[in-house]
């Protein structure tokens, strides 16, 4: 059985898709260098994003490498979703989670514990500052606002992706 060219991701998805994973990775290796490098301790939040990020390149590189253009859309659409949780994430971090004195067991803390990801890896998922002392800014913008732009950026770059045509 031949494969209809709608079966095989275009260059542009192809590109897209890989970008998006490595720049997921990227963003994670940028917060454990500001964390391990330059002391920022991430809080609660912080770390949530991270897994975030790292999910969101795990279903690119599904997306990238599946057979059927079906797969590939479900991958990009669970990695859309994603992206709008990381979204919503960093404006809550920012606007929500920052202004109080404690961050500890919130939502963040639930997922992340849940997960067992501070005991598995406690140097990349180990929440280890509240959300207020946390509150850090990289070239005068808000640590989370640039987080939020990456995930707007992803989630414009996987709903591109969906809107290719499905054989």
């Amino acid at each position: 059985m031949r494969r209809s060219e709608f079966d095989e991701p275009s260059h542009g998805s192809t590109w897209l898709l890989a970008s998006g994973a490595l720049v997921s990775v990227a963003a994670v290796a940028a917060a454990l260098i500001s964390q391990h490098v330059f002391g920022m301790e991430p809080c609660p939040y912080c770390v949530l994003q991270r897994v975030i990020f790292l999910a969101i390149a795990i279903a690119s590189a599904v997306a990238l490498f599946a057979s059927k253009a079906i797969a590939r859309r479900i991958a990009a659409g669970i990695g859309l979703l994603l992206s709008l949780c990381g979204l919503v994430t960093a404006l809550y971090q920012h606007f929500v989670a920052a202004a109080s004195a404690s961050c500890n067991l919130t939502l963040a803390d639930k997922i992340v514990g849940a997960m067992h990801l501070d005991s598995w890896l406690p140097d990349v998922f180990s929440a280890r500052a509240s959300c207020a002392d946390a509150a850090v800014d990289l070239l005068g913008i808000p640590y989370e606002f640039w987080s939020l732009a990456l995930f707007i950026a992803l989630a414009v770059a996987l709903v591109r992706v969906m809107q290719r045509p499905m054989a």
